[in-house]
């Protein structure tokens, strides 16, 4: 297995969001060392690297990481960028709601690291409860032989924090693919409120829409799941986006018709091409963990945008060896904002998602990099 010390030691750290347990320089060393492992073994990063000003010699001083030329989501869409240990490694993709797919390797390193994150922020808010069996509705795909879709393999991780009494699937195989199944949903979310046990809502969020619709439009009276139930959703509203209701609307119809109240309802972001976990905070703000940092980026000309102001993110952690997905520019909008100004304790930045940008800027910057890694 690939040896990052200093990575490895940022992405074990025990508290996810207390910036005052994150040693002096340990994100700097720990940004070098996986930047200089990518110069060393994937091809053509160094040149990425020089193309962009940046000499594989300043690493080890660099400070500030937003001078690192990050990689495009959407390059990730048209090649499979690896390193070594990518090469014979755990394969991911994208739901490609668009027609196309990213698809990421996570050797086991990689992998682990991420759901260690995961982990530690479960913990955090009190939601890996081993002696307490729950049941779940997963509104995400039943899973098939060959299913790696990165939703799907997220959705069934997450249900090691809490032992599994009964688990349902929303998106149901037919044979030919998958087909949402509204009425199986309504029934299990009625035999759960039967029982005693807490019930865990993980997945998409527009299926837990047109659940909620379809269940006063037939007339089926509010449910009360049992105490310590949680909806952790992620994923997107996808091909549904044009039935995206606000969060807190959402909540607000969770809590009525469920009875699951809103401070046990939280998002989460995150994506195929960046696996560090962005988890909303009981004031529904995404906090950035210690293992990584986050720039808001102008889609004119890169810039990093000052808090407050609206840009492209950008997300920075060295987590992963398989890919130099280490800093990645996602086609989501958004403006982020200092710890302080959450209310909710945690002083670790925050951002706000303000929904997808252009295309012209995202296809810009995966040409520009298709240049030198594609065909390197």
């Amino acid at each position: 297995m690939t040896h990052l010390p200093f990575t490895d030691a940022l992405c074990a750290l025990p508290q996810p969001y207390d910036l005052d347990a994150l040693p002096a320089g340990l994100f700097d060393r720990a940004m070098a060392e996986v930047s200089q492992f990518h110069c060393h073994h994937t091809p053509g990063y160094e040149q990425w690297l020089n193309a962009n000003g940046l000499d594989s010699t300043e690493l080890e001083q660099l400070g500030d990481w937003s001078r690192l030329p990050p990689i495009f989501a959407n390059f990730f869409k048209q090649h499979l960028l690896l390193s070594p240990t990518g090469e014979d490694a755990l394969e991911l993709t994208s739901s490609g709601t668009s027609g196309q797919k990213s698809r990421m390797r996570y050797d086991a390193r990689s992998i682990d690291a991420a759901q260690a994150m995961v982990t530690r922020i479960f913990q955090h808010y009190g939601w890996e409860t081993p002696d307490t069996p729950c049941n779940y509705l997963l509104l995400s795909y039943e899973p098939e032989a060959d299913n790696r879709l990165g939703t799907s393999y997220t959705d069934q991780f997450l249900c090691r924090y809490a032992p599994v009494n009964q688990l349902v699937y929303a998106l149901r195989r037919t044979g030919s693919g998958h087909e949402f199944d509204a009425f199986g949903v309504i029934r299990a979310l009625q035999a759960f409120a039967e029982q005693q046990l807490p019930v865990r809502i993980f997945g998409f969020p527009a299926f837990l829409w047109q659940t909620l619709q379809r269940m006063e439009a037939i007339g089926i009276a509010p449910l009360k799941l049992p105490a310590g139930s949680l909806v952790f959703l992620g994923g997107g509203w996808k091909t549904q986006s044009a039935l995206e209701i606000p969060r807190a609307r959402l909540y607000e119809r969770i809590a009525r018709q469920l009875g699951i109240e809103p401070g046990r309802c939280r998002d989460g972001y995150g994506a195929v091409e960046h696996a560090v976990p962005y988890i909303e905070c009981a004031h529904h703000h995404f906090h950035v963990p210690v293992y990584s940092k986050v720039f808001v980026r102008n889609p004119a000309d890169f810039s990093v945008q000052p808090n407050g102001q609206r840009g492209l993110l950008n997300f920075v952690s060295p987590y992963i060896s398989s890919s130099p997905a280490h800093s990645v520019v996602m086609s989501d909008l958004a403006t982020l904002h200092p710890g302080d100004a959450c209310g909710c304790g945690l002083l670790t930045d925050w951002f706000q998602l303000h929904g997808r940008a252009g295309t012209s800027a995202s296809r810009s910057c995966a040409m520009a990099a298709a240049d030198l890694l594609g065909r390197a």
